[in-house]
Formats: structure tokens, sequence, C-alpha cells
């Protein structure tokens, strides 16, 4: 591994200068600082983690809350997401602690405990709700944070922090509306019940593209809860219908790996099925799914929270900082069924 040596003789300067531009940039005159970085960049230097951390008193650590273990399907989206995260800030020379919770209020009381300790510099909050009330606490308390997921309501809005999301309605749209390019003229709707934030978006797309009238809307939709047997019963019901529909487009892929068992059993094995996150259920059996950008997401988080390539956490925005947010469009990966037998899946 090159050493600060290696560095300041690449560069033709001393060791204090090749410290003074990694620590204090701003006595350095710029094209001696210039000299220096492009040496650090063909050698590959990496200052040692835990050396600067000791002079600079942070930890240079991210924080996390692991959210409650819930199927194996849906679940996997925050566990790629995770991994996304801690390749993207060791890039960085940053580390990810994560840590588990009850509920809101107790996230809140184990962040300030870690920020009480001086173990973390900033946090990622996942699974953003209507009145989330840890962003407007952690704004209010000067925590440096940046949130997987939007807003969802005007009090929310108001509060002034960074957060990085993706266009699940323009996603579910678009899925919508290839599958009436293919032909299909009634798809139909299985999602979460009413007043989830991204649940309402995700079917928002649906009513925007799907071409029908009201009427015909509230027969091909369905609410349920998240999981394999709740989207198979939804299926089965919507299949069931004097016009029942001819392709289905399901909020998750728990939902709609239920809904390709209940095609199956109904004897429509062939009817189109688009999920939501692309996941590896989905790759197995063959499961149309709508992928979100993970690698981007992660990338554009840290960017608004240390700034494009740097370590060094920025406080939360001011009036006037530009842009706090990030909105990514999805992309639909269409399959065809049957890579793998559905009774081959766990749980089905």
């Amino acid at each position: 591994m090159p050493t600060v040596d290696d560095v300041a003789q690449a560069a033709g300067v001393s060791r204090q200068t090749v410290s003074n531009v990694l620590n204090s940039p701003e006595i350095v005159r710029e094209a001696t600082r210039q000299r220096v970085l492009e040496a650090i960049s063909s050698l590959g230097y990496r200052p040692h983690a835990s050396a600067r951390r000791l002079r600079t008193r942070k930890s240079a650590t991210i924080g996390v809350r692991i959210d409650p273990w819930r199927d194996g399907i849906s679940g996997a989206v925050l566990d790629r997401f995770l991994h996304k995260l801690t390749e993207h800030a060791d890039a960085r020379g940053l580390r990810v602690m994560v840590f588990s919770a009850a509920d809101p209020d107790d996230e809140l009381a184990r962040i300030r405990r870690l920020r009480e300790g001086s173990d973390v510099d900033a946090f990622v909050l996942t699974a953003t709700t209507h009145g989330d009330e840890r962003i407007r606490a952690l704004t209010e308390q000067g925590v440096p944070f940046v949130a997987f997921g939007r807003p969802w309501d005007p009090e929310t809005s108001a509060v002034r922090h960074r957060w990085v999301d993706v266009d699940g309605r323009a996603g579910v749209a678009g899925a919508v509306r290839h599958l009436r390019e293919q032909g299909a003229r009634r798809v139909g709707w299985i999602g979460w019940p009413h007043g989830s934030g991204t649940g309402d978006e995700r079917r928002a797309g649906w009513e925007a593209a799907c071409g029908v009238d009201a009427d015909a809307r509230a027969a091909l939709a369905r609410h349920v809860e998240d999981g394999v047997t709740e989207g198979s019963r939804a299926a089965a019901e919507l299949l069931a219908l004097p016009e029942p529909p001819d392709a289905i487009v399901c909020a998750s892929d728990s939902l709609a790996l239920g809904a390709m068992i209940a095609a199956r059993t109904a004897g429509r094995p062939a009817l189109p099925v688009v999920g939501f996150d692309d996941t590896p259920v989905a790759a197995a059996v063959g499961l149309s799914s709508i992928e979100q950008p993970l690698d981007d997401v992660v990338a554009a988080a840290l960017d608004l929270l240390f700034g494009p390539a740097g370590d060094d956490v920025r406080p939360n925005p001011s009036s006037d900082e530009e842009p706090t947010d990030r909105l990514l469009a999805p992309r639909l990966v269409e399959r065809r069924p049957g890579h793998l037998a559905l009774d081959a899946i766990p749980g089905t």
C-alpha cells in the first residue's frame, strides 16, 4: 500500500504538505494542492482511517436501523440496500453501523445514545411514513441525516431535510402502459391498504395509466397486507370476476408471486403479472418486476450527506441549499414465467 512518503516523493513536496492537503487544504497553494491530489489519485493512496478518526474526533460512521424482519421476499430489498450502502461507504473510507429498534421512539432514543457516545456521525432513515416524527426530531436536534423515502404529507414536507426516493408512481404507470401496448385491456391492481405513502403512490401510477373508468377501477383493485398468501387470495377474487383482468400489477413481489400462483390455479399460467422491487425470487420464477436503482439511491444519499466523493458529514441543509432531494426513475424488468417451478419456492 502506498504511504504518505510515497505521495510526497511523487508530488515533489514534503510529508507535512501532503498532511496539510489532506487535513487543511485551505492553507496550501492551489497548484501544489492539485499536484498532491494527482499523486494521491495515481498511487491509489488512502489515508489511514483509524488515525484520521483519532485526529478529527469523528467516527466516520453512518448509522442505519434494521427494520423488523418480515418475509424473505420483501425483506430482500432492505438487505440489498444495506449491502450497497456498505460498499459505497467503504469506497469513501466510511463505515456503516446497523442497529435495531422496536418503533420510531426507540429509534430516536438509540440515535441519541449513539450521538452522545460519538459512535456515529450521521444517519440514514428508511421506511418514511406520513407525519414521520423522526424527521422533525432529528432536524430540531441538528443530527445530520438523509432519508431513503420522501416526505408524504405537507407537514413533513415543510421540514427542510435531505431525502432520496424512487418514483414508484412513474414505475407502475410505465409497466401498465407497457401491458396495454401488448394488448391488455383490463389491468388489475393488488396493493397495500390505504395510508401507506409508498403503496398509495404506486396505486396512483396504476390509476393514471389503466385507462378505465372509476367503476371499473374499483372492481379491478384489491388492497391487502403484504404477503404471498394475501396476494394469491386477492388475485383469485379478481380472476373470478365476470370480467376478469387480462394482466395484474402488484405493489410488491410478494403479492405478485401470490398472483402468479392464483393464475396457475385458475388455469391461466400465461397471465402477465408484474411485481415491484425485482427481488431474487422474481428472477428465479420468471416474474416481471419493477427494479429500484439501489446503486443510484445510495450514491445520491451519500452525495447529499457528504458532498461528491467526500467523507466529512455536512450539517443539515440551510434555507438556500439546493438540491436537497433526488427522485430516481425505476425500470421494468420483463421476464417469461417458468424459470423455476412455483412449488419449489418455500412458503408457496
